[in-house]
């Protein structure tokens, strides 16, 4: 940025070599007031020769908005809410917003704390990405700021809360499973406090049920959306002699540490267990074997957050078609013969 003996151009070094008064140019970049077209073209060169670059913050506080979104992640190394964070950006940045990202770590009270941090950087509104808040949490700090959650149902003034079809495509993979011969199908659960986690499971129990497969509680083991939940998930399965001929994995990185248990126990996938997960995240495409899975097409998910937030913030009602799941169907799954 081009700067004056003094330090930044200021407002009124634009407006001096414009020709004219600091308010008009002031209005004139805020977009309050009309001017004639020579004073336009006067200030769009001044702006042009000396670089100028306003100061959004205090533009913003004046005008009542910071033109930034707050965003509750839980995790910032992650590729499911990474995918999520870049389809909000893009769909935010054209109408100048920008996003400052915090994440909670899966704990409701640092998840609270950092809604509150968000809160007093003067966002004009908060998405919240999955997450262990409760509902009325949630629902008190949208009397506060505008709030669109992902991964809970809710509707408010000044708040919406989605999720998608986990029970229809958990009931989908099922399908696939049933189809290519499986009945010893082992479960891994996801997190407890996680809605898509109880969801997953009941497509699960619901399709054996559909099929008359009598269900097996001891296939069903617990696991947390975590590489090491899966290790352990089917570790247990292993020791506890249980007998299995496929793994519906509640996430992609639960069916990696699947995959590796197995591994060690020189268990081949797919030709003594089929494996199957859920969410595709890219690294599923290169796994050894690639992994079967249920696709979260979580761009256009972040996407549709971005443009439901505008439309909140802007106090129009946004309609935005939600996004549907699909099974991607690589090499992890093999018919029984």
């Amino acid at each position: 940025m081009r700067t004056s003996e003094n330090g930044p151009v200021t407002l009124h070094q634009v407006a001096h070599a414009a020709g004219v008064s600091p308010a008009t140019a002031s209005r004139f970049m805020n977009g309050t007031a009309r001017v004639s077209d020579a004073k336009r073209r006067s200030i769009e060169d001044a702006i042009e020769r000396l670089n100028y670059k306003p100061n959004l913050v205090a533009q913003g506080l004046k005008m009542g908005s910071t033109r930034t979104i707050g965003v509750l992640t839980q995790s910032l190394v992650s590729g499911y809410f990474n995918d999520a964070m870049v389809g909000i950006e893009d769909a935010v940045k054209a109408a100048g917003y920008a996003l400052l990202i915090m994440s909670g770590h899966w704990h409701a009270a640092e998840e609270a704390e950092r809604v509150e941090l968000l809160i007093g950087r003067r966002v004009d509104g908060v998405v919240i990405l999955t997450g262990n808040m409760s509902d009325t949490q949630i629902l008190d700090f949208s009397q506060r700021v505008p709030i669109v959650a992902f991964g809970r149902k809710l509707e408010g003034e000044r708040v919406f809360g989605f999720f998608l079809d986990n029970y229809g495509a958990a009931c989908e993979a099922m399908e696939l499973l049933i189809e290519q011969g499986h009945r010893r199908i082992a479960f891994i659960r996801g997190s407890d406090d996680q809605e898509d986690a109880h969801a997953r499971l009941a497509g699960y129990r619901d399709t054996l049920a559909k099929h008359r497969i009598e269900p097996d509680p001891g296939l069903i083991v617990a696991g947390d959306f975590q590489e090491s939940g899966g290790l352990q998930a089917v570790n247990q399965l292993l020791s506890s002699g249980a007998r299995f001929s496929a793994i519906f994995a509640a996430n992609d990185l639960s069916a990696y540490g699947a995959r590796l248990a197995l591994y060690r126990r020189s268990i081949r996938v797919p030709e003594d267990v089929s494996i199957i997960g859920f969410d595709d995240l890219h690294s599923s495409m290169y796994t050894t074997p690639p992994l079967t899975t249920v696709r979260q097409p979580l761009y256009d998910v972040g996407s549709c957050i971005g443009t439901m937030m505008l439309g909140m913030i802007g106090h129009d009602e946004v309609k935005v078609p939600l996004p549907a799941l699909s099974l991607v169907v690589r090499e992890s799954v093999r018919r029984l013969t």
